[in-house]
């Protein structure tokens, strides 16, 4: 199947001033943790509503993404492209961190950044974490500012090397950045399998260095990857 299409270009929250510089992504990967506060906010464009309570974690397993018996016929490989809901397709970069524990998300809008420590595509378990900047000064608005207004049970299409994976919007949430270590659940090797969209979001306060929150949208797959030859 491939992603739905399906665009929006407004900013809940407050816009960026026209030609001011982009927010450094602030993904914070402390030990193999993004810590952020969940944040009220109003509801879900398709009817589902955003939450103001912190998310339940996934519950516990033994295995986990970087330990489980591969079973299935795939073996997991890192992704390389995301086809958004839009049907606009971003390129997909492996990522680490910087030296204060930052995620690397690179600086071409156009590009999103996987960050390696996290599951892979094909992966039973875990987290996939992908992030990319809402915009800049030089480039203007970028591709993942469609997350802002995501849909729940809106599909996007991940491929990897050799495989494909829909993924189907569970939730979007805004959360305020800077907070470490509350929500293992976004870069937990633990739980079900997940895919974890994230950028920046407003509003843009400039004396306060920027964006102020995060969406992070979480996406289940829909079935099972398939060979890329049988998309």
């Amino acid at each position: 199947m491939r992603a739905s299409h399906r665009r929006s270009r407004s900013f809940p929250g407050g816009t960026r001033p026209a030609g001011r510089i982009a927010c450094c992504l602030g993904v914070g990967v402390v030990l193999g943790v993004l810590g952020i506060a969940v944040a009220g906010v109003g509801p879900l464009p398709g009817g589902a509503a955003a939450t103001d309570q912190p998310s339940p974690e996934p519950a516990d397993v033994v295995v986990t993404a970087a330990t489980a018996p591969r079973t299935g016929a795939v073996a997991p490989e890192p992704p390389v492209s995301a086809e958004l809901p839009s049907g606009t397709v971003v390129p997909v970069v492996p990522v680490g961190t910087t030296a204060d524990g930052t995620l690397d998300v690179p600086d071409d809008i156009r590009v999103s950044g996987w960050w390696r420590g996290g599951s892979r595509l094909g992966d039973p378990f875990g987290s996939m974490l992908i992030a990319a900047h809402v915009d800049s000064a030089r480039q203007g608005l970028g591709p993942y500012a469609e997350l802002l207004t995501v849909s729940a049970g809106a599909r996007f299409a991940l491929t990897s090397s050799s495989l494909s994976q829909d993924y189907e919007v569970e939730s979007l949430r805004l959360i305020p950045k800077g907070t470490v270590a509350t929500h293992r659940w976004i870069t937990s090797p633990t739980g079900p399998h997940r895919m974890t969209l994230v950028t920046c979001a407003g509003p843009y306060v400039e004396s306060k260095g920027g964006y102020q929150r995060l969406a992070v949208v979480t996406a289940t797959p829909v079935g099972q990857p398939e060979p890329r030859s049988e998309r």
